[in-house]
């Protein structure tokens, strides 16, 4: 029984934040690579080199700040997150009202064993088979999820790898739960919209992905995802921008560590 190994370095990046930038550090996230449980030489990883992917490694962090600052300002309350991973919230914040995590049985099979050997609340872990049809809405209400009372969902680090109509019909589908239910979900952007700088890394990204088998299908530009949102029965829809993260969670840092440009935000409240 094998992780998922996006999930597996998401994780990781969170926590070199930890040991290789100064503080103040914009998450701290020390349970994470507990659950991750990688070998000694992980450090030692092509990926891991604190210098070639100081943009990666940031923007992972801000966007998962982002996303707990969206969550924890509402309140307890029911938080979905769609391609879980290895995210360590519900571990964090035991206080927090009721998680569900979605993601495909095998990784959840190996965080529930994780979680249970390390001691940590096991949240709600729904197993999905996407690439068999399984209905993940169905599969979150058998979870406990109560479809009458709102939510938010996130995804992120997802819809790179989903056609279009996907990510339309995910978007239909939330849009469907009660009043107040609202979703942050993360997109590429097309080349032509990154900085000169941030182009040679998301070539690398791409090649990497495509070569792990999981290669990157979309690219959003931002009008083209909130026109679906709004499409899809969204009436508060929001463009955050990768910059903007940058400026409200890296602004004066002495080290000068930012996230590369070329992932942005949707937000979207029914």
């Amino acid at each position: 029984m094998t992780v998922d190994n996006t999930a597996l370095r998401t994780a990781l990046w969170r926590a070199l934040h930890l040991e290789v930038d100064a503080p103040p550090h914009v998450l701290e996230d020390h349970i994470g690579l507990e659950i991750a449980a990688p070998d000694e030489g992980w450090r030692q990883r092509p990926d891991m080199e604190p210098r070639a992917t100081c943009g990666f490694r940031a923007s992972v962090v801000a966007r998962a700040r982002f996303v707990e600052d969206l969550v924890t300002g509402r309140g307890p309350a029911q938080y979905v997150l769609l391609g879980a991973g290895l995210d360590s919230f519900a571990q964090r914040r035991p206080g927090f009202g009721k998680v569900f995590e979605i993601d495909q049985p095998e990784t959840q099979a190996w965080k529930h064993r994780r979680l249970r050997d390390l001691g940590y609340p096991v949240p709600a872990l729904v197993p999905v088979d996407f690439e068999g049809g399984e209905s993940w809405p169905a599969a979150l209400t058998a979870a406990g999820f109560d479809a009458t009372a709102p939510a938010v969902f996130a995804s992120t680090g997802v819809s790179m790898y989903l056609e279009k109509d996907t990510t339309a019909e995910t978007l239909r589908t939330i849009a469907g739960f009660a009043a107040g239910t609202t979703v942050a979900m993360t997109f590429l952007l097309p080349p032509d919209l990154l900085d000169s700088e941030d182009r040679p890394g998301l070539r690398a990204s791409q090649d990497g992905a495509k070569a792990a088998g999981t290669p990157f299908v979309s690219f959003f530009r931002p009008e083209e995802l909130t026109t679906s949102a709004r499409e899809a029965g969204f009436t508060d829809v929001r463009h955050v921008s990768g910059a903007g993260l940058a400026e409200r969670y890296f602004a004066g840092r002495p080290d000068g560590l930012r996230p590369s440009t070329g992932e942005d935000f949707l937000v979207a409240t029914v």
